[in-house]
């Protein structure tokens, strides 16, 4: 069986699409695009396309887009009672950001995409995980023998306390699984690192999942390739760019 009738033969009927929920003016506006060409695209493949996105100020909302449009919080709760009612074949989580691809994790963790029969569309779940937890990320590019910044994650205050200790000033503090680098930069001394820290949590209790406290390249130069790869590994470059922000400041 060639690739090309594989995937013809594993044609989802019908596709849950999670959007990126509310968005403020100027953030993420990418989601909406590519989301509304996805949707352009499996209704093209005769592919009946079911859309959960609470924000109302998108395209990809607009009525005669998708055949079906929630306008519901995307939380568990809410897409577990859309998929027992839509009861789609596939979900695709590429085209909501941050928050599809949060949301797609806690559907698997609790078993609800193995309990409808949900097949995950592009990025497997465990390449997802693998590049949302900033710890298990570094251990993957370890194991390729990939060089990255010495980095410790951190789950509480204190742990972070004793990471930056151990790394020393300056530091990158990034927020692991989180929407466009909230959370995420630089801090330079003590001063800085308190006041990052009033902001990341509240009490011992994060407001993140996962914080990761990161040497700072400084002088180095960014250079970033976003690539494409489909089922039948076909490959293509779409853009590379390079950073305006030096190294290890660009989220």
């Amino acid at each position: 069986m060639t690739p090309s009738t594989k995937l013809q033969a594993s044609k989802p009927k019908k596709i849950l699409l999670l959007g990126s929920g509310g968005l403020r003016i100027g953030q993420a506006g990418e989601f909406d695009y590519s989301g509304s060409q996805a949707i352009k695209a499996f209704k093209e493949e005769g592919i009946q396309v079911v859309l959960m996105n609470p924000n109302i100020a998108t395209v990809q909302t607009d009525e005669g887009f998708a055949d079906r449009v929630y306008f519901l919080p995307l939380t568990e709760e809410f897409a577990t009672q859309v998929i027992e009612k839509e009861k789609p074949d596939a979900i695709a989580l590429s085209f909501g950001g941050q928050t599809a691809l949060n949301l797609g994790l806690s559907l698997e963790k609790s078993g609800v995409l193995e309990k409808y029969s949900v097949q995950v569309l592009g990025t497997p779940m465990s390449v997802i995980r693998n590049t949302e937890d900033r710890e298990l990320f570094i251990k993957r590019l370890n194991e390729i023998d990939v060089r990255t910044a010495r980095s410790i994650a951190t789950k509480s205050e204190t742990e972070t306390l004793a990471a930056v200790k151990k790394i020393g000033f300056p530091i990158m503090i990034r927020a692991g699984f989180a929407l466009g680098g909230e959370g995420s930069g630089l801090v330079r001394n003590e001063k800085e690192l308190h006041e990052k820290l009033k902001t990341l949590y509240r009490g011992d209790a994060s407001i993140h999942q996962q914080l990761l406290v990161e040497e700072y390249l400084a002088g180095w130069k960014e250079v970033e390739y976003e690539v494409v790869r489909d089922a039948a590994d076909n490959c293509i470059t779409v853009c590379n760019m390079e950073n305006v922000d030096p190294m290890g400041v660009h989220t």
